[in-house]
């Protein structure tokens, strides 16, 4: 699958897999300079780039698991969804989890994309749904407790 991609600044970088097999590419923070995260702030990082996505399509942005695990960072609104007929620039939520201020650096990999196939529906109104096991039960459940 091929999906266009338009540079909005002379300093961004393409988003890029970081070994063979990886579902995700890298996104890159295209900063004229370094940003401070701090303690509990959220922060919207540009990519620089703008996306036409398939129809069928979306665009994840997922956080990557070493800022999460090293430093507290991650993607607020994960996954966050990119819609195909979406043509403005790509930005990634990120906010700062940990008790210490964080440096965004430019060219930075801060988050990544996912692309997946998703189904058009439609919704049928009943007057009652179908009958399962589990009928009502929600959250916890399933839990042992």
């Amino acid at each position: 699958m091929q999906i266009e991609i338009e540079f909005l600044s002379e300093t961004t970088k393409l988003p890029e897999k970081m070994s063979g097999l990886a579902a995700g590419y890298d996104l890159f923070a295209d900063l004229p300079s370094a940003l401070t995260l701090l303690p509990g702030q959220r922060l919207l990082v540009g990519t620089g780039f703008a996306l036409s996505i398939p129809a069928g399509y979306e665009g994840q942005i997922r956080p990557r698991s070493g800022l999460a695990n090293k430093h507290g960072i991650t993607v607020l609104n994960s996954p966050g969804t990119i819609d195909a007929d979406y043509r403005g620039e790509i930005k990634v939520l990120l906010i700062n989890l940990s008790h210490k201020p964080f440096s965004i650096q430019p060219q930075m990999r801060i988050a990544q994309i996912v692309f997946a196939k998703h189904e058009q529906i439609c919704f049928q109104l009943v007057q009652k749904l179908s009958h399962t096991d589990r009928g009502l039960a929600g959250f916890g459940s399933s839990d042992d407790d």
